[in-house]
């Protein structure tokens, strides 16, 4: 056996790249996990990516029940989908930008003939 000599660290051997592909679907896994009651009809969340370096810039786009408090449900979203982001992939996510794309009624109560 030969002993070698000069050996190169290991973080210093090459580099490792996620594809914007794969922390778009932690992005939109993540918003599904962070919408309290989804739509039973809706579609599930979608996110696009854009990555820079170290850096992910994420937009998500999801259906939300109505009525809901809208403002809440996509700051869940902003937080869980960054907190995410961050500790599957290891990048800073700086901007998280949601988009509510559709809005579902509640079932109409078929006993009275109203919205619930």
């Amino acid at each position: 056996m030969t002993a070698v000599t000069g050996r190169v660290a290991a973080a210093e051997r090459g580099e490792t790249r996620i594809a914007d592909r794969v922390v778009a679907k932690i992005a939109a896994q993540a918003a599904k996990e962070a919408v309290e009651e989804p739509p039973a009809d809706g579609a599930s969340p979608r996110a696009t990516v854009t990555v820079h370096r170290d850096a992910a810039r994420v937009r998500v786009s999801l259906e939300l029940g109505y009525p809901s408090d809208i403002g809440r449900q996509c700051g869940a979203v902003r937080r869980r989908v960054a907190q995410r982001v961050k500790a599957l992939s290891g990048m800073e996510v700086p901007e998280v930008a949601v988009q509510v794309e559709r809005l579902h009624p509640a079932r109409a109560n078929a006993a009275h003939g109203r919205i619930r």
